[in-house]
């Protein structure tokens, strides 16, 4: 019997990703951005169900209804759902009880959604949670944990217009609560976690939540521009005012209208950049590269880094004045190691992304793999299990996952440098132990180890970039193909 098929109207290809799992893969789930592009696989395809996802919207809802009217005309059959903001606009909120259309806010309801589309689906068949083995399935591998991870409900959760936060962490949990807080006003946010622990991510969902939501968010790697053009990223600058500038270049401060900045890694600030900064933060006032003229700025600033400021300050690499006027809200994010209830959760929601994405069948989690994964230490953290979870669903060929398609490394528990270069965590994870240096990162310089790991490590590294991959290891490209080849890595 063919499967049902349920069409995604987003722009979030999130979720998208998340609706296979949900439906335990007895629905065939479809994905469209566009009005034009639902009507086309309509012409192609036996849609039986439609989940609008009406969460960014600019004009009252009246867009959304118009959407709604036609899609209503056009598939007169189609199940619809919705999912709108937390205040869904009276238009559509009329429209979905006026017409059976089941509605969603502020985030994809699991139970909510099972029970609209139920009817899709033969009375025989159960729709159970992603990734739960059958329960008639004798001696059938189970994918959860002991309660005591907090698996199976989350304690804290932050929403906003595309991306959710949840935790099982207490502590985040209350952190949560309290930025949640913050971004609902006017002022300087300042982020610390180690790299890869969500800091890009909790910025955008802190705009999300706030009153500025519709203005643009831009994100500044402040670590990823040289000294000299720093600057002019941030504040612009006029024609004329260094040799390559040949026009004037509006900075980042003025794009962002009304909307927010995010400046990651601001420990790599100068100190003439530092004065100019704060200047910003307290009056909103600067001036572009090569001009007088005094501009201002209506944005609101997040402010991250991989590092604690206040050393930074002891050492004088960094302003007092600057950091007490960022410390006012301060919040810091713990690393992955330091929550581990949040571990399992994270790998469920990675394997259905990427079983998705590479279009892999995953029907079931061996418990060794959580085991595995909340036994190793993560100091790349939340980034670094997500580049393992896909490695792991790309080397799955028997729609079981288990600690087998993990790397070496995960499972040895050998742990690579956190984002502080003096700290190293090795196999006794519970303390940091210095390192006299940098370790030689060419594959010559590492030659005690196994090739094998050493390729998978830096692959991971560089999210599978084999160009990278070679460069860092001092190997040429075909270099490496030959020897991913070798230990069967190709596939």
């Amino acid at each position: 019997m063919p499967k049902p098929v349920i069409v995604v109207l987003s722009r979030d290809q999130s979720m998208a990703s998340e609706l296979p799992g949900l439906f335990q893969g007895k629905a065939d789930i479809r994905a469209c951005d566009s009005f034009d592009d639902l009507v086309e696989l309509g012409r192609n395809l036996d849609m039986q169900a439609l989940v609008a996802d009406f969460r960014r919207m600019g004009s009252g809802g009246h867009a959304e209804n118009r959407i709604l009217q036609s899609v209503q005309e056009q598939f007169p059959k189609l199940r619809v759902a919705m999912v709108t903001s937390d205040d869904c606009p009276e238009p559509l909120a009329r429209h979905a009880a006026m017409h059976d259309i089941t509605l969603c806010r502020g985030h994809l309801d699991r139970e909510t959604l099972l029970k609209a589309f139920r009817s899709l689906f033969p009375e025989e068949v159960e729709v159970v949670a992603p990734l739960e083995p059958a329960v008639h399935r004798a001696h059938a591998p189970s994918t959860l944990l002991p309660n005591d991870l907090g698996d199976e409900k989350s304690l804290g959760v932050m929403t906003g217009i595309s991306r959710r936060f949840e935790t099982n962490s207490p502590h985040l949990n209350q952190m949560l609560t309290d930025l949640e807080v913050a971004a609902r006003h006017d002022v300087t946010i300042l982020l610390i976690g180690e790299t890869g622990s969500g800091k890009t991510f909790l910025s955008r969902l802190i705009h999300e939540v706030s009153p500025r939501r519709h203005e643009p968010f831009l994100p500044v790697a402040c670590g990823a521009l040289p000294s000299d053009l720093i600057e002019s990223e941030l504040f612009g600058h006029v024609k004329g005012a260094f040799t390559s500038s040949h026009a004037d270049k509006e900075g980042k401060f003025l794009a962002a209208r009304r909307g927010s900045i995010l400046l990651d890694e601001i420990d790599v600030l100068g100190p003439d950049q530092q004065v100019k900064l704060l200047r910003v933060i307290e009056t909103g006032e600067f001036e572009p590269v090569g001009s007088n003229h005094t501009q201002h700025s209506q944005a609101r600033l997040i402010v991250a880094s991989n590092l604690a400021l206040q050393p930074l300050v002891e050492q004088g690499r960094f302003r007092p004045d600057l950091y007490y006027r960022l410390n006012m809200l301060q919040f810091v994010i713990p690393p992955l190691r330091q929550r581990k209830q949040d571990i399992v959760p994270l790998a469920r929601k990675f394997v259905r992304q990427f079983a998705i994405k590479h279009a892999v069948r995953v029907e079931e989690i061996d418990p060794s793999l959580f085991t595995s994964l909340i036994n190793y230490p993560w100091p790349g953290n939340v980034r670094e299990l997500e580049h393992v979870i896909q490695r792991a669903v790309i080397y799955c060929r028997d729609g079981r996952l288990s600690a087998e398609q993990l790397p070496h490394h995960v499972l040895s528990g050998t742990a690579g440098p956190t984002n502080d270069p003096s700290v190293e965590l090795g196999l006794g994870y519970g303390s940091l132990a210095l390192k006299p240096s940098q370790p030689d990162k060419t594959l010559g310089g590492q030659i005690a180890l196994s090739e094998k790991e050493i390729i998978e490590q830096t692959l991971f590294k560089n999210s599978f970039s084999r160009t990278k991959t070679a460069k860092e290891l001092g190997i040429s490209r075909v270099t490496l193909y030959n020897k991913m080849k070798k230990y069967s890595m190709l596939g």
